[in-house]
């Protein structure tokens, strides 16, 4: 069926919010500059970067805003309500929009209305001329204000981040190089082990048998089991005195070595079985070596993959080389962050309870894990360098919900009234912007379509994340 031809008349115009109220001889000149023009679904209206020559106004279908971000095209806003704009939509500044600021397809058939963007804002200027100065004015001062305040913001969180990374870096790097170092005096103590025996005039039958026990013991190093601070004890004391029993000087300082690899006092009845008296001095400090050297390594193998473990969670929060919007599991976003932040959560601890079967959401994640910071940096300030920080995740009447709780102080009902508006802050002066839950409140609303909310008493404050399971369209 064909779609009725539109007629601009003053009513039709006073049916579209943005006219409402303009008087009839404003009317007619909206009417007397004015065109319809169809577009056909899947097309593009306008492009980000053209020359900005009209503005839009949706008289049916609906349309999708893109933005160009690092090269990739990102979807800003899906709208079906008639009478939204776009296109030419600063043109009641003093110089006009020289550039469109998104691009403009069609998601459906749909027809827009369109005026000439120079003529419509001198036109502007002469109906609205106080209006015309403040929204100038409010404008300009809001972006210099948000460009200041982003910046710094973004500055603190780099920050922040780069010191809790560095910090978390350091241990493993640093465990790494003292491994390392201690691994090269334990090879040439091996060498110089090594050397000893075969002066003896060792035979050879008998060191290929010490060559196996060796590899028997060095295999059983991975596999050594956990003790306790008491069971440790005892069984360096029952290598200890076994070393003693055979004569081996200082035998106190090789047991913890043969202990920490998983060692008995049987173990070494098996060696001496294998080497005899004569050489069991020199065998079992071979040994001791071999043994320290595989520990060494492990504890190098350990620290590295701790390193790259690391630089693995700083990609995956920051999101390089991602698409910046897809289809997402929101715990990949929840222990990346936790990784980045786990300098602040010393002293804390902090219970993840997840429910693994929760399907996959279409979401932005680099986004959604600036809500995960923030959330959690509230929630750990909140309990002051002490309590439980809970993270929760569960499916909530077909949506996902996060939930991230603390047994801080609570939130008064005054302040919960007013915790998600820009710029309010209980925090002292200089510690905080306000602007933190202001920005998760438009990342999870507005472009995630769900719902920001918080419960709080004294001991037990929970916000939660709801997010939709599929991708829905913009208001």
């Amino acid at each position: 069926m064909t779609e009725p031809e539109v007629v601009l008349t003053r009513e039709f115009l006073r049916e579209l919010f943005l006219f409402t109220s303009l008087a009839d001889e404003q009317l007619d000149w909206i009417l007397e500059h004015a065109t319809v023009e169809p577009y056909a679904g899947g097309g593009k209206v306008i492009s980000e970067g053209d020359p900005a020559t009209c503005f839009y106004v949706l008289l049916s279908g609906a349309l999708r805003m893109t933005k160009l971000v690092g090269g990739n095209e990102v979807e800003t806003t899906r709208s079906d309500q008639r009478g939204v704009y776009c296109g030419a939509t600063q043109f009641f500044y003093g110089q006009n929009q020289q550039q469109y600021a998104a691009s403009i397809y069609a998601v459906s058939d749909l027809k827009f209305l369109t005026l000439p963007a120079e003529e419509f804002a001198e036109q502007f200027r002469a109906w609205f001329p106080m209006a015309t100065h403040l929204l100038e004015g409010s404008y300009l001062g809001w972006r210099n204000t948000d460009a200041l305040i982003g910046s710094r913001r973004r500055l603190l969180a780099l920050g922040e981040m780069s010191a809790g990374l560095t910090h978390e870096l350091n241990n493993p790097a640093g465990a790494a190089v003292r491994a390392t170092a201690a691994l090269r005096e334990r090879v040439a103590g091996m060498r110089h082990k090594l050397a000893i025996l075969a002066k003896k005039d060792i035979d050879p039958n008998l060191l290929e048998q010490l060559i196996d026990v060796q590899e028997r013991l060095v295999k059983q190093v991975a596999s050594a089991p956990p003790l306790t601070a008491m069971q440790q004890a005892d069984r360096e004391d029952e290598i200890g005195d076994w070393l003693e029993e055979h004569g081996l000087e200082q035998g106190w300082d090789l047991s913890p070595i043969f202990v920490s690899a998983g060692l008995t006092a049987e173990n070494m009845d098996h060696v001496l079985e294998s080497v005899g008296d004569s050489l069991i001095d020199g065998a079992v400090r071979w040994l001791a070596y071999a043994l320290e050297t595989e520990m060494l390594m492990g504890e190098i193998e350990d620290s590295t993959t701790r390193i790259s473990a690391l630089v693995g969670a700083a990609k995956q929060y920051s999101q390089m080389d991602r698409a910046p919007h897809q289809w997402v599991d929101v715990h990949e976003g929840l222990k990346s962050t936790l990784v980045m932040m786990s300098g602040k959560l010393d002293g804390l601890e902090v219970v993840k309870d997840f429910d693994r079967e929760l399907p996959r959401i279409p979401a932005y994640p680099g986004e959604l894990n600036q809500v995960w910071t923030n959330l959690i940096d509230n929630a750990v300030g909140a309990m002051e360098g002490g309590g439980t920080l809970t993270i929760r995740t569960s499916l909530v009447n077909d949506q996902v919900c996060v939930e991230v709780r603390d047994t801080g102080s609570g939130i008064s009902l005054e302040h919960k009234q007013r915790i998600f508006e820009p710029f309010f802050t209980t925090k002292p002066v200089g510690k905080g912007t306000g602007l933190g839950l202001d920005i998760s409140w438009r990342i999870v609303v507005e472009r995630h379509h769900g719902d920001l909310r918080v419960e709080s008493k004294p001991g037990d404050t929970r916000f939660q994340v709801l997010l939709p399971l599929t991708e829905q369209a913009s208001e």
